[in-house]
C-alpha cells in the first residue's frame, strides 16, 4: 500500500467529471434481526424475537451504492415492480440520493431476499421472485439511449433473474465496443458466450466453474481453461475471486495471483463481489494500473466481509484501511532491542526465526523472489539491511543509488518480511549472534564455507539454506544500463 493510493481515494479516483452506467437485476434485500430464547413448541425450530428490520438495496443496487461510498457517480438500470417492494426500493434510491431515472417498473413482482439473523447468524432466507423475459423494445431503447450518453465506464451485475437475456448482453457490449466504454461483468450461470466481448468478468470460483464446465475442483486445470476461455470469447480479463484465498487474474496468456488482505473478522461474504467490481470500475475509470487496482479491491473485499449483511465500501474506510496498512509496514522497522524482544516472544510460541541480509539497492524480481523463497522456510524472516556506510566501505562512494531509509520503507511492504534491521557493520555476524536465527539464509553464489555467521549457527544447531538465484538479475546490472 501506499500514499498515492490514499491520495487516489481521498480524491475519489479523480473521476468527479466521470460517470458509470450499472445495468442489471435489482433485488431488496430485507434483514430482519432478532435473538434466539428458545425452541419452538409446535417444531424443532428457534424461536426469533424481532428486534430490529432494515432494508437494503442488493444486485445492482448494491454495485450503485459501493461507487457511490468510493465518490463516483453513477446511473442505475434494472427493472422493479409496481409493488410495496418496488415502491421501497425506489425509496431506499432517493434516500442515497440515487437517480431513480433509470428504474424500469412492471408488473411482475419486485425480487426480494429476506434474511432472518440471529446473533450473528443466518438462521433462514425468505426469496420472492419471478424470472423475467427481458425488457421490452421500449425499454431497451432506454438503455441503449443511457450507453449512448458516454459513461466512462459500464458494469453488468448479471443475478440471472432474466432481465439481462442473452440479446440485450449482445446489444450492450456491441454498442460499448463502438463507443471504446469498458464493461465489467459479474457474471451468473454457464453461458459465458453472453459474455462475449466483455472487456472483465469476475466470477468467484464456484461461478468460474460453472462457466467453464469443470466439475474438478484443481485450481491449475481451471485456470488453464479459463484461459482458453478468455481468447476463445474475446473477454479481456477474467477475474476470479476466491475469498480467503484472493484474486487472480487471468488473460489469454497470464495467470497472476493477488493474495487477499484481511484483518477482520468475516462475518457475512454476501455482497463482496458487487465491492470488488465496483472498486475495478473505479480504478479503471481512474486510469490505475492493474496491480494497485487489485490490491484496492482485495482491501475493499477484505472490508465488507467484516460486516453483517450486504453492505457497500466508503472511501472513509477505505482510506483507513489503507493507512493502517502503511503502518503496519513502517512498524516492520526494529532497532537491535525491540527486535530481539519480539524474536524471544515468538520463540516463546514456537515460532521458526530466518534471517537473511543484503544491501537490496534498487530493489528487482530477483530479489522479490529471493525473500519469498527465504520466507517460505521460516514462520519469522528477518532481513538485516546494510546502512548506506557499509554499502560505500563495500562497494564504492558512488553506492548505494536509494538511501538506506527509502530501502527500508520499500522493503516493508514486501509481504514475505516480517521485520527489518539496519546494521552498520560491513559485515551482518554481530547481528547473526544477537538474533541466533533458527535458519540462515543466503543465495546460492555462496558456499557452506563463505556464508558469515555459517559456523556460529551450527553451535546453537541452526542451519543453513542457500536459496537458488534468478539468472542475470542483478542491481549492479541495473545501474550501469541506467548509467
Amino acid at each position: 500500500m501506499s500514499d498515492q493510493l490514499i491520495n487516489l481515494v481521498k480524491n475519489k479516483f479523480f473521476v468527479s467529471k466521470k460517470w458509470c452506467l450499472v445495468i442489471g437485476d435489482l433485488i431488496l434485500d430485507q434483514y430482519i434481526f432478532g435473538d434466539v430464547e428458545r425452541i419452538s413448541p409446535e417444531a424443532p425450530v428457534p424461536v426469533i424475537k424481532k428486534n430490529k428490520q432494515h432494508n437494503r438495496l442488493g444486485g445492482a443496487g448494491n454495485v450503485a451504492l459501493n461507487l457511490l461510498g468510493l465518490g463516483v457517480k453513477s446511473l442505475l438500470v434494472g427493472n422493479i415492480g409496481k409493488d410495496t417492494n418496488g415502491k421501497v426500493f425506489s425509496n431506499l434510491c432517493k434516500e442515497h440520493n440515487l437517480s431513480t431515472n433509470g428504474l424500469i417498473k412492471d408488473n411482475r413482482p419486485t425480487t426480494s431476499k429476506t434474511r432472518v439473523v440471529a446473533g450473528h447468524h443466518q438462521i433462514a432466507r425468505i426469496d420472492e421472485e419471478h424470472i423475467s423475459d427481458g425488457p421490452n423494445a421500449i425499454d431497451i431503447k432506454k438503455i441503449m439511449k443511457h450507453i449512448n450518453s458516454n459513461p466512462s465506464a459500464i458494469i453488468i451485475s448479471d443475478y440471472n433473474k432474466g432481465f439481462l437475456s442473452a440479446s440485450l448482453l449482445k446489444k450492450i457490449i456491441q454498442q460499448a465496443k463502438k463507443k471504446k466504454i469498458p464493461v465489467l461483468v459479474d457474471p451468473k450461470g454457464n453461458d459465458i458466450d453472453k459474455y462475449s466481448g466483455a472487456t472483465l468478468i469476475t466470477p468467484n470460483k464456484k461461478e468460474a466453474l460453472e462457466l467453464s464446465g469443470l466439475e474438478n475442483d484443481d485450481n491449475n486445470l481451471l485456470q488453464t481453461k479459463l484461459k482458453k476461455l478468455s481468447k476463445q470469447k474475446k473477454i479481456n480479463s477474467i477475474v476470479m475471486t476466491q475469498g480467503k484465498d484472493g484474486i487472480s487474474h487471468i488473460t489469454a496468456n497470464k495467470v497472476t495471483h493477488y493474495p487477499t488482505i484481511l484483518s477482520k473478522q468475516v462475518y457475512d461474504v454476501s455482497g463482496a463481489g458487487d465491492t470488488v467490481i465496483a472498486t475495478l470500475a473505479a480504478c479503471i475509470m481512474a486510469k490505475v494500473d492493474f496491480v494497485e487496482s487489485f490490491k484496492l479491491a482485495n482491501l475493499a473485499a477484505g472490508i465488507v466481509i467484516s460486516k453483517l449483511g450486504t453492505a457497500p465500501i466508503s472511501n472513509t474506510e477505505l482510506i483507513d484501511e489503507i493507512e493502517d496498512k502503511l503502518n503496519d509496514q513502517k512498524n516492520k522497522i526494529y532497532n537491535s532491542k525491540e527486535l530481539i524482544t519480539k524474536i524471544n516472544s515468538l520463540r516463546s510460541k514456537n515460532k521458526t526465526i530466518g534471517f537473511t541480509n543484503g544491501c537490496f539497492d534498487i530493489l528487482h524480481s530477483g530479489h522479490v523472489t529471493y525473500l519469498e523463497k527465504a520466507k517460505s522456510q521460516v514462520d519469522y524472516l528477518v532481513l538485516g539491511l546494510n546502512s548506506d556506510s557499509s554499502i560505500k566501505a563495500i562497494k564504492g562512494k558512488n553506492r548505494p543509488v536509494v538511501g538506506e531509509v527509502d530501502r527500508a520503507r520499500v522493503l516493508c511492504a514486501l509481504e514475505s518480511i516480517d521485520a527489518v534491521i539496519i546494521f552498520k557493520e560491513t559485515t551482518p555476524l554481530k547481528l547473526i549472534k544477537e538474533i541466533r536465527p533458527d535458519v540462515l539464509i543466503k543465495g546460492n553464489d555462496y558456499t557452506p564455507k563463505t556464508v558469515v555467521g555459517a559456523n556460529e549457527i551450527k553451535k546453537w544447531k541452526g542451519k543453513l539454506y542457500l536459496v537458488p538465484l534468478l539468472k542475470g538479475k542483478s542491481s549492479s546490472k541495473i545501474i550501469k544500463k541506467i548509467n
